[in-house]
């Protein structure tokens, strides 16, 4: 595509992404089933422009007015994708001498607010929670996520995975907490790779790998993902359950389950059972009320802790959202608990980097159910053979009660886990 050409489709995509009126992954989709004849590299450019633009539109908005044309054409200019002689060629004089001019200043001359490109309102919550390491959290936010993979331990081992990749000319290194999991340098087509078509590796972040591991979901249990969503943390707990024992996959959503289901037939996985509920209450819960050995909630949240790979999320929410799904957030995990049977376990997670909706959520259940104990998570990671345990709980501080996962020290999205056990 001629420069003048890509730089015109990259401002519409800009434009409609600003909307916000949907996720940009899913404006982005939407974009290219619309415009089919755009090859790899131009479909690559448009997607990294857009996300460049989400991730500084802070500083983008404070640059935009010195320059002319439309405001979507010149957050474009500044967040382009690929070569800079190739995109000045599609640039008048006007605006090359305005590129030049945005491209001289100097990080270290910029308000803190430009740097950081965040909501004011999500500033105060990070620093306090982590002092000096905001800006590395800020900076991992900006730069974007791996890949990883979690092995299908029910068909293949992580060795076996990790040669089959190698044999296609990708390298898969292991992940260094979850037992599962490989990591890849780079964006490689992995949808028609042999390996993924037979079942034996999803995508999946190490953190949420993790997650089902607390699980630790046994042989021939009755186990509920409570919040299932699109299934990944479903098939890595049905895969440690061999298969077998009863594993049910709730979820508001009946269009998430429907779509989860090539992926569990791609599992090999017999011991899965999707059900659409209505409701935390809804009768299927409270038939199953007392009965289950593990339950897992991985709970509807602002997902802050994806920054990475979702950068339009902290420009679609505000602390109100926020406050409003802790609400949610409580009444799921107390609907939840009453499935756990005594000695079971419940785990309560979120991919969310604020108190409010983690260790808030958690202190305020243990304090309402003294019948629930929670597990410190040092320990609980350690007996599962996790490599340098007590540096993923609050932080790697004396205190191993949760596990707290961060963008710039795990090389994760961020997470957040609370165990307990029903006495």
């Amino acid at each position: 595509m001629h420069p003048k050409a890509l730089l015109d489709t990259c401002s519409e995509l800009v434009r409609l992404t600003l909307k916000f009126d949907h996720p940009a992954d899913a404006i982005v989709s939407r974009f290219f089933r619309e415009h089919r004849s755009l090859g790899p590299r131009e479909r690559a450019t448009l997607a990294e422009t857009v996300y460049t633009v989400l991730r500084k539109k802070n500083l983008f908005d404070h640059l935009a007015p010195s320059g002319s044309g439309a405001k979507e054409r010149r957050l474009a200019i500044l967040g382009f994708y690929g070569p800079g002689d190739f995109l000045r060629s599609a640039l008048s004089d006007q605006e090359i001498n305005w590129l030049d001019q945005c491209e001289q200043i100097k990080p270290q001359d910029l308000m803190e607010r430009h740097r950081h490109n965040l909501p004011e309102w999500l500033v105060a919550p990070l620093k306090a929670q982590l002092g000096e390491g905001f800006w590395p959290l800020v900076e991992s936010f900006n730069k974007g996520a791996g890949l990883d993979l979690r092995v299908n331990t029910f068909k293949a081992k992580r060795a076996e995975v990790q040669q089959a990749l190698a044999a296609t000319g990708i390298t898969a290194v292991a992940t260094p907490y979850s037992p599962w999991g490989l990591r890849i340098t780079g964006k490689p087509a992995l949808n028609k790779h042999a390996s993924f078509v037979r079942g034996d590796f999803e995508v999946q972040d190490e953190g949420s790998q993790l997650l089902a591991l607390l699980l630790d979901a046994k042989r021939g249990e009755m186990v509920v993902d409570f919040c299932a969503g699109a299934g990944g943390k479903t098939l890595a707990i049905g895969a440690a359950m061999r298969s077998t024992g009863r594993l049910y996959a709730f979820d508001t959503s009946a269009g998430r389950l429907d779509a989860f289901k090539s992926r569990l037939k791609r599992s090999g996985l017999s011991n899965v059972h999707p059900a659409a509920i209505a409701h935390e209450r809804d009768e299927r819960v409270k038939r199953l009320a007392g009965k289950i050995d593990r339950v897992l909630v991985d709970a509807p949240c602002s997902g802050l802790g994806t920054l990475r790979r979702n950068p339009d999320l902290k420009w679609r929410q505000d602390l109100k959202a926020v406050e409003e799904m802790a609400v949610k957030q409580a009444a799921i995990l107390q609907s939840a608990a009453r499935l756990v049977k005594s000695g079971g376990r419940l785990v309560y997670a979120t991919c969310s980097v604020l108190p409010q909706e983690n260790e808030a959520i958690a202190q305020a259940f243990s304090d309402a159910n003294p019948d629930f104990e929670v597990l410190e998570l040092g320990a609980l990671l350690a007996g599962l053979k996790v490599e340098r345990a007590p540096t993923l709980c609050s932080g790697g501080d004396t205190s191993q009660r949760y596990l707290r996962l961060w963008p710039h020290l795990h090389q994760t999205d961020g997470f957040f886990a609370a165990v307990w056990q029903h006495k």
